[in-house]
C-alpha cells in the first residue's frame, strides 16, 4: 500500500512541476489510459501516466504539422510570374 502512495505522489508532483501550460493532450490521454489500466489489470495510475504521456506527444505531434501547413510564402516564391 505504501508502494501506492509513494507512486501517486511522485506522479502528482511531477506533474504540478511541468506547468500546467504544458498539459496539452495529458487530461484527455491520462483518463483514457487510466480507465484502460484499472480494466487491463487494476493498473489505472500506470495506465494515466502512460496515457498522459502518449496524449502530450500526440498534441505535440498535432501542433508541428499545423504549423507546418500554415507556413507563409516566402518572397523568393512570390515573384507572381507564372512559367
Amino acid at each position: 500500500m505504501e508502494a501506492k502512495l509513494v507512486m501517486v505522489a511522485l506522479f502528482v508532483s511531477l506533474g504540478c512541476a511541468s506547468g500546467f501550460a504544458e498539459a496539452k493532450g495529458c487530461l484527455k490521454g491520462a483518463a483514457v489510459g487510466g480507465v484502460a489500466g484499472h480494466v487491463a489489470g487494476h493498473h489505472g495510475a500506470v495506465g494515466a501516466a502512460a496515457g498522459c504521456a502518449i496524449g502530450h506527444h500526440r498534441a505535440n505531434k498535432k501542433a508541428k504539422a499545423a504549423a507546418a501547413q500554415s507556413t507563409p510564402v516566402t518572397p523568393a516564391n512570390s515573384t507572381g510570374a507564372t512559367r
